[in-house]
């Protein structure tokens, strides 16, 4: 790898972890997100051509924030008219030229905080709210909202275009909202935070499997959420949920990154403390007395895995039925996939696959990986192994993570030349 190609990797890096921060920061600063996150995209062209000369700085964030800003103050200098607080910022970022060198990591994490509220303002349809605080917290490209939201690139930029539009015209302000306005906006903001957290437990696209910066933001804002309104149960649920998840990240990877599926992985390598606080959030969630909801369900699905010692000890009965109880409060195609997944492994694969091939006459999830994957699968434990590899060979295809393609083309290649084998 050259000199250039490794300093665009940490350009790359940087950007992923730090994008939301600069973001909310700079949103704070000129009290529009689309103009807010055009700066930060100008910093991040700047540093791409100033980087391999004189090397990253120390605080990457703090260099692309104090450069987006500056650009701002310059652009507002271009103005003819200037009025007070603009001349005032402009003042302070010259007399104090290496404050932001000061980063303050906590009053950022605020302002990401504020930007999540932002995106979810009523003014904007639900759409809208998603798409956009996937594409300003989350840091996803378009490419990977779509793929979440299984439509089309262009679809999402309009969306997310108009959003940016609606809420400079509406002139929505840049703060946490009242108390009284939660209701309206929470059931948005869980959805992004479980969005950007799946993500990053299994990247869309790239080549990493794990992108754990995602899901540790979307962890961090959900915990400050739980915090800020206690007794709302899907809020624990969801932190439940995600604390779960991410003990099982030290054991789902090789060192070199290679995915390690869930039977295969070294439970003792999982994160007992982190499991620990799932249980409580969930309990949590449970004291509220208000009965589990899509989050709660889904985090005791969670605990079932993340409980049980072994593979083997796996309670696949319960699993499905809870897959039952949230197809019906919550049904999609996706939830349907799971558990045919789960009737596999309590009840046998010729049952799920019934299940499957009902969602591919449907034509659900036409645009996923995902269904072809799992048909692959049934198909391998039945012995149609001609079918089986062709199917995951499909699904290597259409998977657009890296490490994810690899995994089925090995399974498709273990199945070998099966050419007359189906008899």
């Amino acid at each position: 790898m050259s000199g250039a190609e490794a300093i665009n990797r940490i350009i790359d890096a940087v950007w992923r972890m730090e994008a939301a921060k600069i973001i909310a920061s700079l949103t704070r600063m000129v009290g529009d997100v689309g103009l807010a996150e055009d700066l930060a995209q100008e910093a991040l062209v700047e540093a791409m051509s100033k980087w391999p000369e004189s090397g990253v700085p120390r605080n990457a964030g703090a260099w692309l924030t104090t450069v987006a800003k500056r650009r701002a103050v310059d652009g507002w200098r271009r103005q003819v008219r200037l009025d007070q607080k603009y001349v005032a910022i402009a003042r302070d970022l010259e007399t104090r030229p290496d404050a932001e060198l000061g980063w303050d990591p906590d009053h950022i994490d605020d302002d990401v905080l504020r930007l999540v509220f932002v995106s979810a303002h009523p003014v904007l349809a639900r759409e809208g709210q998603i798409a956009l605080t996937l594409r300003v917290v989350g840091g996803l490209t378009t490419d990977e909202i779509a793929q979440a939201f299984l439509t089309s690139t262009a679809t999402i930029q309009q969306r997310i275009v108009r959003a940016k539009k609606t809420l400079k015209a509406a002139d929505v302000p840049f703060e946490v909202p009242p108390r009284e306005e939660y209701p309206k906006r929470l059931s948005a903001v869980l959805s992004v935070l479980y969005l950007i957290f799946n993500e990053g437990y299994s990247a869309s696209s790239g080549d990493r499997w794990i992108r754990s910066e995602l899901c540790g933001e979307a962890l961090r804002l959900g915990r400050i959420l739980a915090g800020l309104v206690p007794d709302e149960p899907e809020v624990h649920a969801l932190v439940a949920l995600m604390e779960f998840q991410a003990s099982r990240f030290g054991a789902r990877t090789t060192t070199d990154g290679t995915p390690i599926l869930l039977s295969d992985q070294d439970r003792s390598r999982w994160d007992q403390a982190q499991i620990r606080r799932g249980v409580q959030a969930l309990a949590r969630a449970d004291d509220c007395g208000r009965g589990r909801g899509p989050y709660g369900l889904q985090a005791a699905l969670a605990q079932c895995h993340a409980t049980a010692p072994t593979a083997q000890d796996t309670d696949w009965q319960r699993i499905v039925i809870l897959y039952e109880a949230l197809g019906r409060i919550a049904p999609s195609p996706v939830v349907d996939l799971n558990r045919a997944v789960a009737v596999s492994m309590a009840s046998g694969p010729g049952l799920a696959l019934e299940i499957v091939d009902e969602l591919v006459a449907a034509g659900s999830l036409s645009r996923s990986h995902l269904l072809p994957a799992v048909r692959g699968e049934l198909l391998a434990r039945l012995h149609r192994d001609t079918e089986a590899r062709a199917e995951l060979l499909v699904a290597a295809d259409m998977a657009g993570n890296q490490r994810e393609s690899t995994v089925l083309r090995a399974k498709a290649a273990a199945l070998g030349d099966t050419f007359g084998e189906n008899r």
